[in-house]
């Protein structure tokens, strides 16, 4: 029991060296990484960015939609698919269990 309490009091005493040592230094002084920020020169007899385009939100309607795949009617016609088939699966042997 005598044990214990000279510890937590030699605990104790450390810890209040401690924080009088901390609080009798100067006050932290914070620094700046990088300069502030600063206008361009000339910025204010430069002119400003155009408007931004007004949108319609309407398809344009000079081009009518074509599917990617035409049916096979279409097709026996002449047309053409607009992407390329798309590559066949790989597909390896099944794996033998040990």
């Amino acid at each position: 029991m005598l044990l214990a309490s000279t510890l937590i009091a030699a605990g104790l005493a450390i810890s209040a060296l401690a924080l009088t040592a901390l609080t009798a230094r100067d006050p932290p002084q914070i620094a700046q990484a990088t300069q502030p920020t600063q206008s361009t020169p000339g910025a204010e007899t430069k002119p400003t960015a155009p408007p931004e385009p007004a949108m319609t939100g309407q398809r344009p309607s000079d081009i009518p939609p074509q599917p990617a795949r035409p049916d096979p009617d279409a097709q026996k016609a002449g047309a053409q698919p607009a992407l390329p088939p798309a590559p066949a699966e790989k597909v390896a042997p099944a794996i033998r269990e040990k």
